[in-house]
């Protein structure tokens, strides 16, 4: 058996000291928000306002805008989840009445180009407006230092019926439909503009 020496006993020591040190120095947040691939995670944060995703291409996004607006956060990882279930989740990230709930979904389409489609509960005809209006100006405000990121339009309507049942439990509730192009290639971008947008959409006056 060959004994390692004096001086790489020393060496191993000291590294694994460093080691420890840093992962004391780490902070948490860290680990809340790498959301694990086939469980859910949810942090509550801001009472009253919860950002969801619930599928494994858009939970990244949903983590980081959570993360920058101080929102609550739920994102499933892909895994497979009830809708009471996952309701109970965003009740409880909520911390009590919920006010405001965002939840960014992938669109299944092939083509990578397309448009951003918010499909709202709680926001009349007016707020539609200003809505459309606030988020085409962030988009803009952030492209004209991403010029080669292309620009999507951003389409804004009243949820259908067949909509989740999640989306009726808020006084206001945002389900925002990403094109693959904006989840894959320009991601960082378009979270930062998603992000943007919404710390200041919740600041508008509750539609009728």
């Amino acid at each position: 058996m060959i004994r390692p020496s004096p001086r790489t006993r020393r060496l191993a020591s000291v590294a694994a000291g460093a080691l420890l040190l840093g992962g004391c120095a780490a902070p948490p947040v860290d680990v809340v928000y790498a959301p694990p691939r086939r469980d859910v995670a949810a942090r509550p944060g801001r009472p009253g306002f919860v950002v969801g995703g619930r599928d494994v291409t858009t939970d990244a996004m949903a983590a980081e805008i959570a993360r920058r607006t101080g929102f609550g956060l739920v994102v499933v990882g892909g895994a497979s989840m009830a809708q009471d279930a996952y309701a109970r989740r965003v009740l409880e990230a909520a911390q009590g009445p919920l006010r405001f709930y965002a939840e960014i979904h992938g669109n299944d389409r092939a083509e990578c180009a397309g448009q951003i489609e918010i499909a709202t509960v709680g926001v009349d005809r007016e707020l539609s407006l200003r809505l459309q209006a606030l988020a085409e100006l962030i988009r803009d405000a952030h492209l004209r230092a991403n010029r080669e990121i292309q620009r999507l339009d951003v389409s804004i309507a009243p949820a259908d019926a067949a909509r989740a049942a999640i989306l009726t439990l808020p006084q206001r509730a945002l389900q925002i439909d990403v094109p693959r192009c904006a989840r894959r290639d320009w991601r960082e971008t378009y979270t930062s503009i998603l992000a943007d947008f919404l710390a200041q959409a919740v600041t508008l006056p509750v539609g009728r």
